[in-house]
């Protein structure tokens, strides 16, 4: 799928896919990991090989005729921006065809949503990109993780920096999200929002 006209200064990638997380092994099944948890099963599908740059982890490989990259910026949540837009300007790419794949509250858990642009939801991660790209209308691909349950004292905070439950089947939910990105980069954002959202 061509996401945009290739010209002489266009980008060799046809889509930059950037899971937002934060670094270190006590945050690594966070739900708000959600989005590192998806590029990373991208990876072992298409056998991308992650290593350092922008400040992060960078895998390149293809998935059918496209050739994308796959990255998890190391920075934390609210520091995002900076990795993504390090890497959108190496490879050239538009805003058009970086998709970032993010956790949500607002959405209850394993719904999925794809979209082009739209508000930042409070999400840390989001506002960041939005800041150092200028502008909000990049692809999103939304995992819905809900919000505490009646009864449960966490701030939404603290819910969302804590492991997804043993009964919330979250490899599930990751071979969902992984499975749209697949659908966007082959059958275009359309489709996949029929099917997704």
């Amino acid at each position: 799928m061509r996401l945009f006209r290739r010209g002489e200064a266009a980008s060799t990638l046809d889509l930059l896919v950037a899971g937002l997380g934060n670094p270190g092994r006590e945050h690594e099944h966070d739900r708000h990991n959600v989005g590192w948890m998806v590029v990373d099963e991208l990876a072992r599908r298409h056998d991308g090989t992650w290593r350092s740059k922008f400040s992060g982890r960078l895998a390149e490989t293809r998935i059918g005729e496209s050739r994308i990259a796959l990255l998890k910026p190391e920075t934390y949540m609210n520091e995002s921006g900076r990795p993504i837009v390090a890497a959108a300007r190496y490879f050239k790419v538009e805003p058009e065809a970086l998709l970032v794949v993010h956790d949500d509250v607002d959405l209850e858990l394993a719904r999925l949503q794809a979209r082009a642009g739209g508000g930042l939801a409070g999400h840390n991660g989001l506002r960041s990109i939005s800041q150092a790209l200028g502008t909000q209308e990049f692809l999103r691909l939304r995992i819905g993780v809900g919000r505490p349950e009646r009864g449960d004292p966490r701030p939404v905070a603290d819910y969302v920096l804590s492991p997804f439950g043993a009964d919330e089947d979250a490899d599930a939910l990751v071979a969902l999200a992984a499975d749209a990105v697949e659908l966007l980069l082959n059958d275009g954002l359309a489709v996949t929002q029929q099917r997704f959202n």
